[in-house]
């Protein structure tokens, strides 16, 4: 693998921030949505954005945003994964917010929800990997 030059990483760190500023928006608006259907908390909305400070979670529901940090924006890429299967595997909202909400027995009785909400990056990734393959099985 060859190693980039100092020029060449400063040009890919300017063109992810580029990136992250034109995805943030449109990434924390579907967020506030799906978190408007399952009823979600302001401190449960915070624990999935990865315990932003208030001033900043506020700002970004009131759409000033000028981008989220890489830990943000890959929860957000789960988030919309695990929409979107969701989606696919329940057509019904309600189904699919049942889902969410019920004990699982394939994650040792917790909800889907219980590990979107143990607040770290991988236990979000999990779950998407779970309904990721449950959509490549159905």
């Amino acid at each position: 693998m060859q190693r980039l030059s100092g020029e060449e990483r400063l040009r890919k760190i300017r063109e992810e921030k580029a990136q992250n500023k034109q995805l943030a928006p449109f990434a924390l608006l579907a967020f506030f949505k799906l978190a408007e259907e399952w009823n979600l908390s302001v401190s449960e909305q915070m624990t999935i954005l990865g315990h932003p400070s208030r001033s900043t979670f506020y700002n970004w529901k009131a759409e000033k945003i000028a981008g989220v940090p890489h830990d943000t924006l890959s929860r957000l890429s789960h988030i919309m994964a695990i929409h979107r299967a969701l989606g696919m595997l329940f057509p019904d909202a309600e189904k699919s917010k049942e889902w969410v909400m019920s004990a699982n027995a394939q994650l040792g009785g917790q909800t889907p929800l219980d590990r979107l909400l143990a607040g770290d990056l991988a236990d979000i990734a999990i779950i998407r990997g779970y309904l990721d393959g449950m959509v490549q099985s159905a």
